[in-house]
């Protein structure tokens, strides 16, 4: 590594293709930036790639996991204190939009291979206030969902999936947060859809959907949600919309996006099969590069029947005689951007109000304190990759 120069490494991609291109300069002849065809398009091809009936595009995923809790809250009158089920490792969106809610968030081990929500160790967290369980698929593959589906039928709960981090993959031959109640992604700028800022919402429920938009939309009344619900046969059915343009039925948000984040989207659908598996062969490189060092590593694994995005790429330290902190100084020293593991219960605002209660979660406190992520993208090249490895090479050969 002394001899090659220094690369710079991010743990996320932005590609504007020429498409992206073409198609926000129309939009932005046309004067049109409001809900229209490209956000109609990238909704409908987006939810049928994930075998869902309708799809919701606002400004985060976060949004979309606020305002499904939400939804379902008012729906089937949950009160204040009532408890949704989310895994001890997430991204904190995931709970904080629990607490958003006036929900308590309670907190289930995960796997330690999988990262996953352990399914062995959710009914012992169920009690007479559980509403609904939050899955989350992370870093780009599928929880176990068939034994949480059938907690969730046993104990009558929603099931809300956190898919921020994944997308078009299959676990036992179904895409991907295709089997909750409703299911949420983002198209931030690290993730496998890139936007700039965005979310989805996905549902099989026409009602939900319906109710999803309103909240979107300052809680409009669902007979008006755009403007092209003005293009309608008939005075009289004219009339009823402009009665109700100014009409608002629930305590709603502006989660609203507009066509040019649409259009970026829309333009990478028709491209995902190679952006997946661009990562699924960097992610087998990286790997196949790090076997030498699996005495002191844990690379990623793929969980049985299922297919990885390889969003990112996570990483365990294995052997205490490695200390994390140099070796994640190490990578950072020589451009190669790192993360530690979704810390959750750690973070000094959920310490101030939980208290420390990780020593209580022994996978969630082992991944705190040992793993750590990379890049996994699809534009890195083949002597990057190397670059990577080498510098994990470098790390190790003085142990």
């Amino acid at each position: 590594m002394k001899n090659r120069r220094k690369l710079n490494i991010g743990i996320g991609t932005v590609s504007i293709n020429s498409e992206a291109k073409k198609s926000i300069s129309g939009i932005l002849d046309s004067n049109r930036l409001s809900y229209g065809y490209f956000t109609k398009k990238f909704e409908s091809e987006i939810a049928k790639i994930h075998g869902r009936k309708y799809a919701i595009f606002i400004n985060s995923g976060t949004s979309a996991l606020y305002v499904s809790l939400q939804v379902l809250k008012d729906k089937y009158n949950w009160q204040e204190g009532d408890e949704i089920l989310v895994p001890s490792v997430t991204f904190i969106a995931t709970s904080n939009v629990v607490l958003h809610n006036n929900l308590n968030p309670v907190f289930v081990d995960v796997e330690r291979d999988y990262f996953g929500m352990d399914p062995a160790k959710i009914e012992a967290k169920v009690s007479k206030k559980t509403r609904a369980i939050m899955p989350v698929h992370l870093f780009g593959q599928s929880a176990d969902m068939e034994p949480i589906l059938k907690i969730a039928q046993k104990y009558k709960l929603k099931i809300v999936e956190d898919s921020c981090e994944t997308m078009f993959v299959q676990h036992k031959g179904k895409p991907v947060g295709s089997l909750g109640d409703i299911a949420c992604f983002s198209t931030y700028a690290t993730h496998l859809v890139v936007t700039g800022v965005g979310g989805i919402v996905m549902t099989d429920d026409a009602d939900l959907a319906v109710r999803i938009k309103s909240y979107c939309n300052h809680g409009r009344d669902g007979i008006y949600l755009s403007i092209d619900d003005d293009d309608k046969k008939g005075p009289a059915e004219l009339f009823k919309i402009v009665d109700k343009r100014f009409s608002f039925v629930h305590l709603g948000h502006s989660f609203r996006m507009t066509e040019l984040e649409a259009a970026i989207g829309l333009s990478q659908l028709g491209n995902w099969k190679k952006i997946i598996s661009k990562r699924q062969r960097n992610a087998y490189i990286l790997s196949k590069g790090l076997l030498k060092w699996l005495h002191f590593l844990q690379t990623p694994k793929v969980r049985p029947d299922s297919e990885h995005a390889f969003m990112l790429y996570p990483l365990i330290i294995t052997n205490m005689k490695v200390n994390r902190e140099k070796l994640v100084r190490h990578l950072e020293l020589r451009g190669i951007e790192t993360r530690y593991m979704m810390p959750l219960l750690s973070q000094p605002i959920y310490r101030k109000i939980f208290g420390n209660i990780i020593k209580n979660f022994p996978v969630a406190d082992y991944l705190d304190r040992n793993a750590f992520i990379i890049g996994c993208h699809q534009d890195l090249t083949r002597e990057e990759i190397h670059y990577i490895v080498g510098a994990f090479d470098d790390f190790f050969k003085n142990y």
